[in-house]
């Protein structure tokens, strides 16, 4: 195992940003950067040995900039959406940006934890990244001392474990927004690609993908991936679900989920013969088939476009602080956040 540090470029207000490449004796290496605690590139040898970047990202720190798809982006403090922007804790309204229709989706654009400068400490076979969020930043209650460690293992496991104090309380949900593409991130649209995901259920969305509070069967819906099946095969089918998100981008509830670490998802590429398998111990996963990426222009000069990358985000069910019934992600002196998500390669 071996860490290596590089300056990845300055911003632009003069701080240097430094890339960190975790890598085993596989062939499987991971590099991130502390502008965002970002995931860069994820390189990852298929069953002849052939290696292939199976992860959408740029090459210059410039393109993290702007990054309006969130590209290996940490998300933070509070990923996905929260309805009309605002929410109540401890009888206390607070009002968040107003960034996605009138509503909030990963907590701020500019000033989220995915363009924060993190500070970074190396280990043997990981880098942690560290920042302190002050009270009221991005409006959310609560200063905070948040953590996200990425490690590497000769098991060609990407173990990303995330760790947050907060000494008021206030919503932590955060996640990983790395798109895959096992092929390789030039190789094109994922709809071949092979998805299983251990969840018989999910919660339904309304305009603005905002969840309506029930917790759905998949079974009888193109959102069934309880057996492997090509993504494609149904995302273009005749259902309000998939029209009102274009394809997916929902949120599927983990069967047996009791905060233990379990499996949780599996892809496989068929051209390539690689397969990923998803552990965390959070409830949720928020399945995005990249239906609406931005085109635009990636690593190695490669045009990024709709479906050219997946996502599989680990999560607190989205805008649960408005729904009771749902897993809580409100944290605070009594409650630590503190979660592990693992992405493994066969």
């Amino acid at each position: 195992m071996s860490v290596v540090k590089e300056k990845f470029g300055t911003t632009k207000c003069g701080k240097d940003v430094y890339a960190y490449t975790l890598s085993n004796s596989k062939g499987m290496s991971a590099k991130v950067i502390n502008y965002g605690a970002n995931l860069v590139n994820l390189i990852v040898p298929d069953a002849d040995g052939k290696v292939e970047d199976v992860v959408l990202g740029f090459d210059t720190l410039e393109g993290y900039y702007g990054n309006g798809s969130f590209f290996g982006a940490t998300i933070g403090p509070s990923a996905n959406r929260i309805a009309g922007a605002c929410f109540e804790i401890d009888g206390k309204q607070y009002q968040i940006d107003v960034n996605d229709g009138a509503n909030n989706l990963h907590s701020h654009m500019e000033e989220g934890y995915h363009k924060c400068v993190w500070n970074a400490e190396e280990g043997p076979d990981s880098v942690t990244f560290t920042l302190e969020s002050k009270d009221g930043e991005m409006g959310f209650p609560g200063n905070k001392k948040v953590s996200v460690t990425y490690s590497l293992s000769e098991a060609n496991e990407l173990k990303l474990s995330y760790h947050v104090e907060s000494d008021a309380n206030t919503i932590v949900n955060m996640t990983n927004h790395t798109y895959f593409n096992l092929a390789g991130h030039k190789a094109g649209n994922i709809e071949d690609h092979l998805l299983k995901i251990n969840a018989s259920h999910y919660t339904p969305v309304v305009a603005g993908a905002i969840p309506t509070g029930e917790i759905a069967p998949v079974e009888g819906t193109p959102l069934d991936f309880t057996k492997m099946k090509p993504i494609g095969q149904d995302i273009n089918a005749d259902c309000e679900q998939l029209k009102l998100v274009q394809g997916y981008d929902h949120n599927f509830v983990i069967d047996g989920a009791d905060g233990t670490l379990r499996e949780i998802a599996e892809v496989q590429d068929p051209k390539s013969g690689r397969r990923m398998k998803v552990f965390t111990d959070l409830p949720g996963v928020q399945f995005y088939a990249g239906n609406c990426i931005g085109v635009e222009t990636g690593k190695e000069n490669t045009t990024y476009e709709p479906r050219k990358g997946l996502c599989l985000e680990t999560q607190y069910y989205p805008d649960n602080i408005h729904h009771p019934n749902f897993p809580q992600s409100v944290f605070g002196p009594d409650r630590v956040y503190d979660t592990v998500t693992i992405y493994q390669f066969l």
